[in-house]
Protein backbone atom coordinates (compact mmCIF):
# COMPACT_ATOMS: atom_id res chain seq x y z
CA UNK A 1 0.00 0.00 0.00
CA UNK A 2 1.48 3.25 -1.06
CA UNK A 3 1.08 6.90 0.33
CA UNK A 4 -1.70 7.71 -1.23
CA UNK A 5 -3.65 4.56 -0.53
CA UNK A 6 -2.79 4.64 2.81
CA UNK A 7 -4.70 8.61 3.12
CA UNK A 8 -7.18 7.52 0.98
CA UNK A 9 -8.19 4.82 2.92
CA UNK A 10 -7.46 6.62 6.10
CA UNK A 11 -10.16 9.18 4.41
CA UNK A 12 -12.56 6.53 4.37
CA UNK A 13 -12.33 5.36 8.23
CA UNK A 14 -12.66 9.49 8.69
CA UNK A 15 -15.94 9.42 6.97
CA UNK A 16 -17.30 6.50 9.06
CA UNK A 17 -16.11 8.24 12.54
CA UNK A 18 -17.79 11.81 11.44
CA UNK A 19 -14.52 13.29 11.26
CA UNK A 20 -13.56 16.00 8.97
CA UNK A 21 -9.68 15.61 9.71
CA UNK A 22 -7.64 13.79 11.65
CA UNK A 23 -4.13 14.93 13.12
CA UNK A 24 -1.38 12.44 13.22
CA UNK A 25 2.20 13.73 15.37
CA UNK A 26 5.53 12.59 16.26
CA UNK A 27 4.79 12.10 19.98
CA UNK A 28 4.40 9.03 21.67
CA UNK A 29 2.26 8.73 24.79
CA UNK A 30 5.24 10.17 26.76
CA UNK A 31 5.61 13.02 24.47
CA UNK A 32 8.85 11.92 23.85
CA UNK A 33 11.30 13.47 20.69
CA UNK A 34 12.44 10.17 19.40
CA UNK A 35 9.71 7.21 19.60
CA UNK A 36 9.72 3.69 19.57
CA UNK A 37 8.77 2.27 15.76
CA UNK A 38 5.12 1.57 17.45
CA UNK A 39 4.66 5.20 17.84
CA UNK A 40 5.63 6.00 14.42
CA UNK A 41 2.04 6.93 12.77
CA UNK A 42 3.13 10.00 10.85
CA UNK A 43 6.07 8.16 9.44
CA UNK A 44 3.62 5.74 8.31
CA UNK A 45 1.04 7.46 7.00
CA UNK A 46 3.07 10.04 5.05
CA UNK A 47 6.63 8.59 4.21
CA UNK A 48 7.99 11.07 5.99
CA UNK A 49 11.23 10.19 8.24
CA UNK A 50 12.35 12.81 10.20
CA UNK A 51 11.68 12.81 13.96
CA UNK A 52 9.84 16.01 14.20
CA UNK A 53 6.63 16.95 12.08
CA UNK A 54 2.73 16.92 12.30
CA UNK A 55 0.70 15.08 9.38
CA UNK A 56 -2.96 16.52 8.82
CA UNK A 57 -5.33 14.46 6.73
CA UNK A 58 -8.87 16.61 5.90
CA UNK A 59 -11.40 15.34 3.23
CA UNK A 60 -9.80 16.90 0.37
CA UNK A 61 -5.89 18.04 1.41
CA UNK A 62 -3.48 16.69 3.40
CA UNK A 63 -0.65 19.04 4.82
CA UNK A 64 3.32 17.94 7.09
CA UNK A 65 4.17 20.53 9.30
CA UNK A 66 7.87 20.61 10.23
CA UNK A 67 10.76 23.51 10.73
CA UNK A 68 14.10 24.20 8.88
CA UNK A 69 15.95 21.16 9.55
CA UNK A 70 14.09 19.11 7.83
CA UNK A 71 12.85 21.60 4.43
CA UNK A 72 14.91 19.74 1.92
CA UNK A 73 14.42 15.89 3.19
CA UNK A 74 10.57 16.79 3.34
CA UNK A 75 10.57 18.05 0.08
CA UNK A 76 12.05 14.66 -1.45
CA UNK A 77 10.02 12.68 1.03
CA UNK A 78 6.37 14.09 0.52
CA UNK A 79 7.18 13.97 -3.68
CA UNK A 80 3.93 12.30 -5.19
CA UNK A 81 2.52 12.12 -2.14
CA UNK A 82 -0.34 14.06 -1.96
CA UNK A 83 1.06 15.94 1.10
CA UNK A 84 1.62 19.09 1.32
CA UNK A 85 5.01 20.51 2.23
CA UNK A 86 4.06 23.63 5.28
CA UNK A 87 7.60 25.26 6.20
CA UNK A 88 6.47 25.93 9.73
CA UNK A 89 9.45 28.23 10.41
CA UNK A 90 8.71 30.31 7.48
CA UNK A 91 6.65 33.92 8.20
CA UNK A 92 3.43 33.89 6.81
CA UNK A 93 3.13 29.65 7.38
CA UNK A 94 -0.14 28.88 9.38
CA UNK A 95 0.07 26.64 12.65
CA UNK A 96 -1.32 23.24 11.61
CA UNK A 97 -4.76 24.45 13.95
CA UNK A 98 -4.98 27.86 12.44
CA UNK A 99 -4.53 25.82 9.03
CA UNK A 100 -7.59 24.03 9.97
CA UNK A 101 -9.66 26.94 11.45
CA UNK A 102 -9.62 28.40 7.99
CA UNK A 103 -10.17 25.33 5.54
CA UNK A 104 -12.69 23.63 7.74
CA UNK A 105 -16.36 24.59 7.89
CA UNK A 106 -18.46 25.70 10.79
CA UNK A 107 -19.00 22.55 13.31
CA UNK A 108 -17.11 20.45 11.80
CA UNK A 109 -14.89 17.55 13.41
CA UNK A 110 -11.01 17.14 14.02
CA UNK A 111 -10.09 13.49 14.93
CA UNK A 112 -6.85 12.36 17.14
CA UNK A 113 -5.40 9.86 18.93
CA UNK A 114 -5.82 11.33 22.91
CA UNK A 115 -2.78 9.52 24.34
CA UNK A 116 -0.25 11.47 21.72
CA UNK A 117 -1.38 14.81 22.30
CA UNK A 118 -0.09 16.90 25.36
CA UNK A 119 -2.79 18.98 27.53
CA UNK A 120 -1.52 22.60 25.89
CA UNK A 121 -1.16 20.64 22.49
CA UNK A 122 -5.15 20.46 22.68
CA UNK A 123 -6.22 23.76 24.54
CA UNK A 124 -4.31 25.43 21.63
CA UNK A 125 -5.78 23.92 18.99
CA UNK A 126 -9.42 23.92 21.30
CA UNK A 127 -8.38 27.96 21.15
CA UNK A 128 -7.66 28.33 17.63
CA UNK A 129 -11.13 26.13 16.49
CA UNK A 130 -13.37 27.65 19.11
CA UNK A 131 -14.51 30.74 16.34
CA UNK A 132 -15.56 28.11 14.06
CA UNK A 133 -17.46 25.81 16.49
CA UNK A 134 -14.83 23.02 15.50
CA UNK A 135 -15.31 19.75 18.16
CA UNK A 136 -12.45 17.44 19.04
CA UNK A 137 -12.67 13.82 19.07
CA UNK A 138 -9.88 12.98 20.54
CA UNK A 139 -10.40 8.88 21.56
CA UNK A 140 -9.55 7.04 18.08
CA UNK A 141 -6.63 5.82 16.72
CA UNK A 142 -7.21 5.40 13.41
CA UNK A 143 -3.97 4.68 12.15
CA UNK A 144 -4.09 1.18 14.13
CA UNK A 145 -7.15 0.55 12.16
CA UNK A 146 -5.18 0.90 9.11
CA UNK A 147 -1.82 -0.18 10.02
CA UNK A 148 -2.06 -4.44 9.98
CA UNK A 149 1.65 -4.84 11.11
CA UNK A 150 2.46 -1.95 13.35
CA UNK A 151 4.92 -3.13 15.44
CA UNK A 152 3.95 -3.99 19.38
CA UNK A 153 5.24 -1.91 22.38
CA UNK A 154 8.71 -2.94 23.42
CA UNK A 155 9.33 -4.87 26.39
CA UNK A 156 12.77 -4.88 26.48
CA UNK A 157 14.00 -5.33 30.48
CA UNK A 158 15.03 -2.70 32.22
CA UNK A 159 18.51 -2.31 34.33
CA UNK A 160 20.08 0.22 37.52
CA UNK A 161 22.26 2.65 36.45
CA UNK A 162 24.85 2.70 39.34
CA UNK A 163 25.38 5.59 41.67
CA UNK A 164 29.05 5.69 40.70
CA UNK A 165 27.93 7.36 37.50
CA UNK A 166 24.70 8.84 38.73
CA UNK A 167 26.14 10.31 41.51
CA UNK A 168 22.65 10.81 43.78
CA UNK A 169 21.01 7.71 44.41
CA UNK A 170 17.26 7.86 43.77
CA UNK A 171 16.19 7.98 47.67
CA UNK A 172 18.09 11.50 47.13
CA UNK A 173 16.50 12.63 44.00
CA UNK A 174 13.01 11.93 45.57
CA UNK A 175 13.23 13.51 48.40
CA UNK A 176 14.69 16.23 46.41
CA UNK A 177 11.15 16.06 44.18
CA UNK A 178 8.61 15.98 47.24
CA UNK A 179 10.60 18.96 48.52
CA UNK A 180 9.34 20.87 45.54
CA UNK A 181 5.84 19.54 45.88
CA UNK A 182 5.81 20.91 49.41
CA UNK A 183 6.83 24.32 48.32
CA UNK A 184 4.13 24.11 45.26
CA UNK A 185 1.27 23.23 47.55
CA UNK A 186 1.05 19.62 46.19
CA UNK A 187 0.88 16.19 47.56
CA UNK A 188 0.43 14.24 44.33
CA UNK A 189 3.57 14.71 41.16
CA UNK A 190 2.49 12.98 37.84
CA UNK A 191 5.62 11.83 35.79
CA UNK A 192 5.21 10.59 32.19
CA UNK A 193 8.64 11.87 30.36
CA UNK A 194 10.33 8.99 30.12
CA UNK A 195 14.34 10.69 30.46
CA UNK A 196 12.82 12.24 33.38
CA UNK A 197 11.16 8.87 35.23
CA UNK A 198 14.79 7.06 34.18
CA UNK A 199 16.91 9.66 35.90
CA UNK A 200 14.49 10.16 38.75
CA UNK A 201 14.68 6.38 39.68
CA UNK A 202 18.30 5.95 37.82
CA UNK A 203 16.91 3.18 35.60
CA UNK A 204 17.62 2.86 32.22
CA UNK A 205 16.55 0.52 29.22
CA UNK A 206 16.31 0.10 25.46
CA UNK A 207 12.53 1.08 24.43
CA UNK A 208 13.80 3.93 22.34
CA UNK A 209 16.38 3.48 19.89
CA UNK A 210 19.62 5.31 20.97
CA UNK A 211 17.72 6.77 23.94
CA UNK A 212 18.12 4.33 26.84
CA UNK A 213 14.73 5.06 28.30
CA UNK A 214 12.17 2.75 29.74
CA UNK A 215 8.54 3.38 28.65
CA UNK A 216 6.28 3.60 32.05
CA UNK A 217 4.81 6.39 34.06
CA UNK A 218 5.19 7.28 37.36
CA UNK A 219 3.13 8.80 40.73
CA UNK A 220 4.98 10.38 43.48
CA UNK A 221 3.17 11.04 47.08
CA UNK A 222 4.83 12.05 50.28
CA UNK A 223 5.99 8.89 50.84
CA UNK A 224 5.45 6.26 48.14
CA UNK A 225 6.49 6.21 44.28
CA UNK A 226 4.31 4.19 42.26
CA UNK A 227 5.96 3.41 39.02
CA UNK A 228 3.49 1.88 36.40
CA UNK A 229 5.32 -0.10 34.07
CA UNK A 230 4.70 -3.84 32.34
CA UNK A 231 5.93 -5.99 35.28
CA UNK A 232 7.36 -8.45 32.45
CA UNK A 233 10.40 -5.60 32.05
CA UNK A 234 11.39 -5.73 35.40
CA UNK A 235 14.01 -8.25 36.40
CA UNK A 236 13.63 -10.04 39.87
CA UNK A 237 16.94 -7.94 41.20
CA UNK A 238 15.78 -4.53 39.95
CA UNK A 239 12.42 -5.17 41.48
CA UNK A 240 13.32 -5.81 44.71
CA UNK A 241 16.23 -3.24 44.58
CA UNK A 242 13.09 -0.70 43.05
CA UNK A 243 10.79 -1.59 46.65
CA UNK A 244 13.55 -1.24 49.06
CA UNK A 245 13.79 2.42 47.71
CA UNK A 246 10.29 2.92 48.52
CA UNK A 247 8.89 2.34 45.21
CA UNK A 248 5.83 0.63 44.57
CA UNK A 249 5.26 -1.39 40.91
CA UNK A 250 1.80 -1.30 39.06
CA UNK A 251 0.43 -1.85 36.21
CA UNK A 252 0.42 0.02 33.11
CA UNK A 253 -3.57 0.66 33.31
CA UNK A 254 -3.96 1.07 36.58
CA UNK A 255 -2.85 4.68 36.20
CA UNK A 256 -6.33 5.42 35.19
CA UNK A 257 -7.71 4.26 37.88
CA UNK A 258 -5.36 5.70 40.64
CA UNK A 259 -6.23 8.79 38.56
CA UNK A 260 -9.58 8.86 39.26
CA UNK A 261 -9.36 7.79 42.64
CA UNK A 262 -8.09 11.03 43.77
CA UNK A 263 -9.92 13.07 46.11
CA UNK A 264 -11.22 16.59 46.69
CA UNK A 265 -8.11 16.97 49.17
CA UNK A 266 -5.60 16.37 46.73
CA UNK A 267 -3.28 18.16 44.88
CA UNK A 268 -1.64 16.79 41.93
CA UNK A 269 1.08 18.97 39.93
CA UNK A 270 2.36 17.83 36.18
CA UNK A 271 3.66 19.25 33.61
CA UNK A 272 0.93 20.16 31.00
CA UNK A 273 3.58 20.33 27.95
CA UNK A 274 4.68 16.67 28.73
CA UNK A 275 1.53 14.88 30.26
CA UNK A 276 -1.38 13.74 27.64
CA UNK A 277 -4.97 14.97 27.17
CA UNK A 278 -5.94 10.86 28.24
CA UNK A 279 -4.09 11.07 31.51
CA UNK A 280 -5.22 14.66 32.31
CA UNK A 281 -8.77 13.79 31.53
CA UNK A 282 -8.72 10.59 34.28
CA UNK A 283 -8.03 13.18 36.62
CA UNK A 284 -11.05 13.17 39.56
CA UNK A 285 -12.49 16.46 38.35
CA UNK A 286 -12.49 17.95 42.20
CA UNK A 287 -8.95 17.10 42.80
CA UNK A 288 -6.65 20.33 43.00
CA UNK A 289 -4.88 20.60 39.31
CA UNK A 290 -1.52 22.38 39.51
CA UNK A 291 0.12 23.02 36.38
CA UNK A 292 3.85 23.28 36.10
CA UNK A 293 7.00 22.80 34.26
CA UNK A 294 8.54 19.33 35.23
CA UNK A 295 10.17 19.08 38.83
CA UNK A 296 12.78 16.78 37.56
CA UNK A 297 13.70 18.93 34.31
CA UNK A 298 15.58 21.34 36.08
CA UNK A 299 17.01 19.06 38.43
CA UNK A 300 18.66 16.81 35.94
CA UNK A 301 19.73 19.64 33.71
CA UNK A 302 21.96 20.92 36.36
CA UNK A 303 24.76 17.78 36.31
CA UNK A 304 26.27 17.15 39.76
CA UNK A 305 30.29 17.30 40.07
CA UNK A 306 30.37 13.22 39.74
CA UNK A 307 28.33 13.44 36.69
CA UNK A 308 30.58 16.24 34.93
CA UNK A 309 33.58 14.06 36.06
CA UNK A 310 32.50 11.18 34.58
CA UNK A 311 31.43 13.08 31.57
CA UNK A 312 35.10 14.60 30.92
CA UNK A 313 36.59 10.94 31.19
CA UNK A 314 33.37 9.57 28.49
CA UNK A 315 34.28 13.30 26.17
CA UNK A 316 38.28 11.22 26.25
CA UNK A 317 36.86 8.30 25.22
CA UNK A 318 34.53 9.62 22.53
CA UNK A 319 37.21 11.87 21.07
CA UNK A 320 39.41 8.94 20.77
CA UNK A 321 37.21 6.61 18.39
CA UNK A 322 36.68 10.37 16.87
CA UNK A 323 40.82 10.93 16.10
CA UNK A 324 40.74 6.95 15.46
CA UNK A 325 37.88 7.64 12.56
CA UNK A 326 39.29 10.47 11.15
CA UNK A 327 42.83 9.05 10.92
CA UNK A 328 41.59 6.49 9.10
CA UNK A 329 39.32 8.24 6.69
CA UNK A 330 41.53 10.79 5.46
CA UNK A 331 44.57 7.83 4.80
CA UNK A 332 41.92 5.22 2.83
CA UNK A 333 39.63 7.20 1.34
CA UNK A 334 41.64 7.07 -1.94
CA UNK A 335 42.17 4.00 -1.78
CA UNK A 336 39.66 1.94 -0.97
CA UNK A 337 35.66 2.48 -1.89
CA UNK A 338 34.21 3.89 1.38
CA UNK A 339 30.87 4.85 1.36
CA UNK A 340 28.79 7.18 3.60
CA UNK A 341 27.23 3.76 5.46
CA UNK A 342 30.73 2.48 5.42
CA UNK A 343 32.25 5.66 7.51
CA UNK A 344 29.35 5.67 9.75
CA UNK A 345 29.86 1.77 10.56
CA UNK A 346 33.79 2.23 10.92
CA UNK A 347 33.46 5.31 13.37
CA UNK A 348 30.47 3.35 15.80
CA UNK A 349 33.74 0.60 15.49
CA UNK A 350 35.42 2.49 16.91
CA UNK A 351 33.53 3.74 19.31
CA UNK A 352 32.77 -0.24 20.29
CA UNK A 353 36.46 -0.14 21.45
CA UNK A 354 35.98 2.31 24.16
CA UNK A 355 34.91 0.68 27.64
CA UNK A 356 31.50 1.56 28.33
CA UNK A 357 30.21 2.18 25.24
CA UNK A 358 26.23 1.39 24.80
CA UNK A 359 25.33 1.96 21.75
CA UNK A 360 25.01 5.48 19.34
CA UNK A 361 23.20 8.33 20.62
CA UNK A 362 21.09 9.14 17.90
CA UNK A 363 21.42 8.20 13.87
CA UNK A 364 24.60 9.08 12.95
CA UNK A 365 24.10 12.19 10.21
CA UNK A 366 26.67 10.99 7.44
CA UNK A 367 26.65 13.39 4.75
CA UNK A 368 29.33 14.12 1.71
CA UNK A 369 28.94 16.52 -0.79
CA UNK A 370 25.17 18.11 -1.16
CA UNK A 371 23.63 15.72 1.16
CA UNK A 372 25.40 17.69 3.92
CA UNK A 373 22.92 20.25 3.05
CA UNK A 374 20.03 18.05 4.65
CA UNK A 375 20.38 18.48 8.18
CA UNK A 376 19.26 15.64 9.37
CA UNK A 377 20.58 13.72 5.98
CA UNK A 378 20.17 9.83 6.68
CA UNK A 379 22.39 7.59 4.14
CA UNK A 380 20.72 4.80 2.67
CA UNK A 381 21.84 1.94 0.23
CA UNK A 382 19.78 3.50 -2.79
CA UNK A 383 21.03 7.53 -2.09
CA UNK A 384 24.36 7.00 -0.88
CA UNK A 385 27.39 8.35 -2.30
CA UNK A 386 31.25 6.88 -2.23
CA UNK A 387 33.58 9.42 -0.91
CA UNK A 388 36.42 10.49 -2.74
CA UNK A 389 39.91 12.65 -2.23
CA UNK A 390 37.92 15.63 -2.79
CA UNK A 391 35.58 18.05 -1.54
CA UNK A 392 33.69 18.26 2.38
CA UNK A 393 32.14 15.78 4.58
CA UNK A 394 30.16 15.76 7.51
CA UNK A 395 29.57 13.69 10.05
CA UNK A 396 27.49 14.53 13.11
CA UNK A 397 26.95 11.09 15.74
CA UNK A 398 27.56 10.68 19.00
CA UNK A 399 27.59 7.52 21.69
CA UNK A 400 25.61 6.00 24.98
CA UNK A 401 27.99 5.15 27.29
CA UNK A 402 27.63 4.41 30.88
CA UNK A 403 29.25 7.46 32.05
CA UNK A 404 28.05 10.27 29.30
CA UNK A 405 26.13 10.74 26.14
CA UNK A 406 28.09 12.42 23.87
CA UNK A 407 27.28 14.80 20.31
CA UNK A 408 29.96 15.54 18.32
CA UNK A 409 29.87 16.78 14.61
CA UNK A 410 33.20 17.48 12.14
CA UNK A 411 33.81 18.29 9.12
CA UNK A 412 36.47 16.77 6.86
CA UNK A 413 38.51 18.04 3.93
CA UNK A 414 38.36 14.80 1.58
CA UNK A 415 40.91 17.07 -0.56
CA UNK A 416 40.37 20.00 -2.94
CA UNK A 417 37.72 22.17 -1.71
CA UNK A 418 36.18 25.79 -3.39
CA UNK A 419 37.63 28.93 -1.92
CA UNK A 420 33.76 29.55 -0.94
CA UNK A 421 33.83 26.42 0.99
CA UNK A 422 36.65 27.61 2.72
CA UNK A 423 35.11 30.99 3.61
CA UNK A 424 32.06 29.41 4.86
CA UNK A 425 33.41 26.56 6.67
CA UNK A 426 36.18 29.77 8.40
CA UNK A 427 32.80 31.82 8.94
CA UNK A 428 31.55 28.48 10.71
CA UNK A 429 34.57 27.76 12.77
CA UNK A 430 34.40 32.64 13.91
CA UNK A 431 30.97 32.06 15.08
CA UNK A 432 31.84 28.57 16.65
CA UNK A 433 34.54 30.47 18.70
CA UNK A 434 32.95 33.53 19.58
CA UNK A 435 30.30 31.38 21.67
CA UNK A 436 33.01 29.17 22.88
CA UNK A 437 34.76 31.84 24.47
CA UNK A 438 32.20 34.34 25.56
CA UNK A 439 32.34 35.66 29.02
CA UNK A 440 29.08 36.49 30.38
CA UNK A 441 27.05 37.94 33.25
CA UNK A 442 24.91 35.22 35.27
CA UNK A 443 21.37 35.57 34.59
CA UNK A 444 21.88 35.17 30.46
CA UNK A 445 20.24 32.62 28.48
CA UNK A 446 20.60 31.23 25.52
CA UNK A 447 18.21 33.46 23.35
CA UNK A 448 21.04 36.20 24.58
CA UNK A 449 23.35 34.37 22.82
CA UNK A 450 22.67 32.81 20.17
CA UNK A 451 23.32 35.75 18.36
CA UNK A 452 27.20 35.33 18.99
CA UNK A 453 27.81 32.28 16.90
CA UNK A 454 25.31 33.84 13.90
CA UNK A 455 27.11 37.38 13.53
CA UNK A 456 30.08 36.00 11.48
CA UNK A 457 27.74 33.91 9.29
CA UNK A 458 25.25 37.06 8.96
CA UNK A 459 27.62 39.36 7.73
CA UNK A 460 28.03 37.26 4.59
CA UNK A 461 23.93 37.35 3.83
CA UNK A 462 24.08 33.57 5.39
CA UNK A 463 22.29 31.86 7.98
CA UNK A 464 21.14 28.51 9.30
CA UNK A 465 17.41 27.18 10.21
CA UNK A 466 18.19 25.75 13.53
CA UNK A 467 19.26 26.71 17.08
CA UNK A 468 22.67 26.63 17.56
CA UNK A 469 22.87 24.39 20.77
CA UNK A 470 20.56 21.98 22.69
CA UNK A 471 21.44 20.27 26.35
CA UNK A 472 22.11 16.70 26.78
CA UNK A 473 21.26 13.79 29.12
CA UNK A 474 24.17 12.03 31.40
CA UNK A 475 23.66 8.83 29.79
CA UNK A 476 19.85 9.62 28.97
CA UNK A 477 18.83 11.93 25.51
CA UNK A 478 20.72 13.79 22.97
CA UNK A 479 18.55 16.63 22.97
CA UNK A 480 17.45 17.41 27.21
CA UNK A 481 16.23 20.50 28.05
CA UNK A 482 15.11 23.28 29.24
CA UNK A 483 18.03 25.41 28.23
CA UNK A 484 19.48 25.44 24.69
CA UNK A 485 21.28 28.18 22.65
CA UNK A 486 17.93 29.87 20.24
CA UNK A 487 16.37 32.80 19.93
CA UNK A 488 13.16 31.82 21.75
CA UNK A 489 15.30 30.06 24.53
CA UNK A 490 14.91 32.12 28.35
CA UNK A 491 16.04 29.49 30.43
CA UNK A 492 18.78 30.60 32.68
CA UNK A 493 22.06 28.84 31.82
CA UNK A 494 23.49 27.92 35.37
CA UNK A 495 26.77 25.84 36.32
CA UNK A 496 26.57 22.07 35.59
CA UNK A 497 24.25 22.53 32.06
CA UNK A 498 25.40 21.08 29.45
CA UNK A 499 25.18 22.39 26.47
CA UNK A 500 26.42 22.27 22.67
CA UNK A 501 27.70 24.78 20.11
CA UNK A 502 26.69 23.56 16.87
CA UNK A 503 26.78 26.56 14.21
CA UNK A 504 26.50 25.93 10.27
CA UNK A 505 25.85 26.76 6.80
CA UNK A 506 23.64 24.38 4.68
CA UNK A 507 23.81 25.68 0.51
CA UNK A 508 21.11 23.15 -0.84
CA UNK A 509 22.70 21.31 -3.75
CA UNK A 510 26.21 21.87 -2.79
CA UNK A 511 27.47 21.56 0.71
CA UNK A 512 27.15 21.50 4.31
CA UNK A 513 29.39 22.39 7.19
CA UNK A 514 28.87 22.44 10.58
CA UNK A 515 31.23 21.62 13.76
CA UNK A 516 30.20 21.17 17.23
CA UNK A 517 31.53 20.81 20.49
CA UNK A 518 29.95 19.77 23.84
CA UNK A 519 29.71 22.43 26.74
CA UNK A 520 29.46 22.87 30.66
CA UNK A 521 28.80 26.17 32.12
CA UNK A 522 31.15 27.27 34.59
CA UNK A 523 32.02 29.82 37.22
CA UNK A 524 34.55 33.00 36.13
CA UNK A 525 35.85 35.92 38.49
CA UNK A 526 32.86 37.65 40.62
CA UNK A 527 33.47 41.11 40.94
CA UNK A 528 31.03 44.26 42.39
CA UNK A 529 29.20 43.86 38.81
CA UNK A 530 28.25 40.44 39.71
CA UNK A 531 28.76 37.23 39.05
CA UNK A 532 30.41 36.11 35.75
CA UNK A 533 30.10 32.82 33.80
CA UNK A 534 31.76 31.25 30.76
CA UNK A 535 31.63 27.84 28.53
CA UNK A 536 34.12 24.92 29.30
CA UNK A 537 34.37 22.51 25.93
CA UNK A 538 34.52 18.86 27.54
CA UNK A 539 34.61 17.73 23.80
CA UNK A 540 38.18 16.57 22.36
CA UNK A 541 38.79 16.59 18.73
CA UNK A 542 40.57 17.88 16.21
CA UNK A 543 39.00 20.41 13.95
CA UNK A 544 40.22 20.11 10.46
CA UNK A 545 43.08 22.99 9.12
CA UNK A 546 42.92 22.35 5.79
CA UNK A 547 39.09 24.41 5.86
CA UNK A 548 40.43 27.20 7.25
CA UNK A 549 41.35 30.32 5.52
CA UNK A 550 43.54 31.67 8.02
CA UNK A 551 43.78 35.57 6.66
CA UNK A 552 39.80 35.82 8.10
CA UNK A 553 40.66 34.77 11.55
CA UNK A 554 41.75 37.31 14.22
CA UNK A 555 44.61 36.83 16.48
CA UNK A 556 42.37 36.45 19.38
CA UNK A 557 40.58 33.32 17.34
CA UNK A 558 43.95 31.60 16.29
CA UNK A 559 45.00 32.22 19.79
CA UNK A 560 41.55 30.34 20.77
CA UNK A 561 41.89 27.32 18.47
CA UNK A 562 45.50 26.92 19.50
CA UNK A 563 44.70 26.68 23.02
CA UNK A 564 42.28 24.49 22.22
CA UNK A 565 44.00 21.95 19.87
CA UNK A 566 46.91 22.10 22.74
CA UNK A 567 44.00 21.11 25.11
CA UNK A 568 43.15 17.99 22.73
CA UNK A 569 46.80 16.56 21.79
CA UNK A 570 47.25 16.86 26.24
CA UNK A 571 44.29 15.03 26.82
CA UNK A 572 44.13 11.78 24.33
CA UNK A 573 47.68 11.52 23.53
CA UNK A 574 48.66 9.13 26.68
CA UNK A 575 46.03 6.86 25.23
CA UNK A 576 47.12 6.45 21.41
CA UNK A 577 50.32 4.88 19.76
CA UNK A 578 53.09 6.59 18.27
CA UNK A 579 51.72 6.83 14.75
CA UNK A 580 48.21 7.89 15.96
CA UNK A 581 50.49 10.24 18.41
CA UNK A 582 52.23 11.78 15.64
CA UNK A 583 48.96 12.36 12.93
CA UNK A 584 47.21 14.11 16.21
CA UNK A 585 50.27 16.49 16.37
CA UNK A 586 50.27 17.84 13.03
CA UNK A 587 46.56 18.06 13.22
CA UNK A 588 46.81 20.22 16.11
CA UNK A 589 49.45 22.28 15.36
CA UNK A 590 49.83 25.96 15.93
CA UNK A 591 48.50 28.18 12.98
Amino acid sequence: MNIRDRVEKLRQLMKENQMDAYIIPSFDAHQSEYVSDHWKGRQWISGFTGSAGTVVITLEDAGLWTDGRYYIQADKQLENSGIRLFRMVDPGVPFYTEWLADVLKEGSIVGFDGNVFSINMVKKMEKDLKAKRIALKMNQDLISDLWEDRPEIPKGPIFTHDVKYAGKSRVEKLNEVREEMKKNGANYYILTSLDDIAWLLNIRGSDVPNNPVVIANVIVDEHICYLFIDSSKVPSLAKLELEADGIELKANHEIQTFLENLSIEDAIIFDADKTNIRLYNAINSNTKKIESPNITTHLKAIKNEVEIKNFKWCEIKDGLAMVKFIKWLKNFVDKEEITEIAAEERLEDFRREQEGFVGPSFDTIAGYKEHAAMMHYKANQETQYTLKNEDLFLIDSGGQYYDGTTDITRTIVLGKITDEQKRDFTLVLKGFIALSSVKYLYGATGSNLDVLARQPIWQYGLDYKCGTGHGVGFFLNVHEGPQSIRNNNHVVLEKGMIITNEPGIYLEGKYGIRIENMLVVVEDEKTEFGQFMKFEAITYCPIDLAGINIDMLTESEKQWLNSYHQEVYTKLAPYLNEEEKAWLREETREI
